[in-house]
């Protein structure tokens, strides 16, 4: 993964150019500009900050900045609330090891409590993943829905592989550029929340050693929250379906994020649900009466 620093410089870079003094509010002087978007010295002035103490974090050492000033330097480069997030989650895997206050670790796998909620859920699609994008449990729609996620028989199986590295998956998602975009960028937040997790370090090596698509997106250093939306997903079996969902995590089990797909009622997402519920049972069937025979 990137050094940390690096990743603090480029991300700051990567903000600052995407704004105009205009944007900024700033007086747009004739000639010429050397730079893409606001100056340091601009950005100084507008987060309240030194031009030397700017141009100390931009060079990647946020080590010591305060609240306040992280907040000022938030409007100042315009952040949303993600990008809010990960500039405090840089900020503080800058703070030297031996003080840095210990995040809460991740959960290490699913509980029968989780499952039995997932397999409660009978009439829309319901899954967990960790922030790798492991798929660590789903119900029996889910599993319907995610089939061709599921036919790599490496577990667990992971939608980042999946999006970058299976060309199924451009049949799958019908953005796929856009889901592309959202798994680099909550990728990328990840990395920032939790700088030394060692798989999550792993995967995004792979995914830039094996994908050019991964490694473009990966250098933009965008960052996206993912907690509701709207899916376009193309299932090999039942087609076209157009799914809302919503992303909940479990304060219990940190690291974990249980997602549910919803479809409006009488549209032909939700005449394809009821067909994929119809598959998934006949596939349970075949598979127990194979396993039965096999015994």
């Amino acid at each position: 993964m990137d050094d940390h620093r690096a990743q603090v410089r480029e991300f700051l870079t990567s903000r600052r150019a995407r704004i105009t003094p205009e944007q900024a509010g700033l007086p747009a002087y004739g000639g010429n500009r050397r730079v893409q978007g606001l100056r340091r010295e601009e950005v100084a002035l507008l987060a309240g900050v030194s031009i030397d103490y700017y141009v100390r974090m931009e060079r990647g050492n946020l080590s010591g900045a305060s609240d306040s000033v992280l907040d000022n330097l938030c409007r100042a480069l315009q952040l949303d609330d993600a990008e809010r997030a990960h500039l405090f989650d840089l900020a503080r895997a800058s703070t030297p090891v031996p003080t840095r206050q210990r995040r809460t670790t991740p959960a290490a796998g699913i509980t029968d409590t989780i499952q039995q909620i997932l397999d409660a859920i009978t009439d829309a699609p319901a899954w967990v993943r960790n922030a790798r994008h492991d798929l660590l449990a789903a119900n029996s729609l889910a599993r319907a829905l995610y089939a061709p996620l599921l036919a790599d028989p490496r577990r667990p199986a992971n939608n980042a592989r999946f999006v970058y590295l299976d060309p199924a998956s451009q049949d799958f998602f019908v953005d796929w550029e856009r889901a592309a975009d959202d798994i680099a960028a909550m990728l990328r937040s990840e990395a920032g929340r939790r700088p030394d997790d060692k798989q999550l370090i792993e995967l995004i090596g792979e995914l830039s050693t094996r994908s050019e698509q991964f490694r473009t997106r990966w250098a933009a250093h965008n960052v996206r929250f993912h907690r509701t939306g709207h899916k376009k997903l193309h299932h090999p079996v039942v087609g076209r379906l157009d799914l809302n969902f919503e992303a909940m995590e479990f304060p219990a089990h940190p690291g974990l994020t249980l997602l549910v797909y919803t479809a409006a009622a009488n549209t032909p997402s939700s005449d394809g649900l009821k067909m994929l519920a119809t598959w998934a049972a006949t596939e349970n069937r075949d598979h127990d009466a194979a396993h039965r025979t096999s015994e």
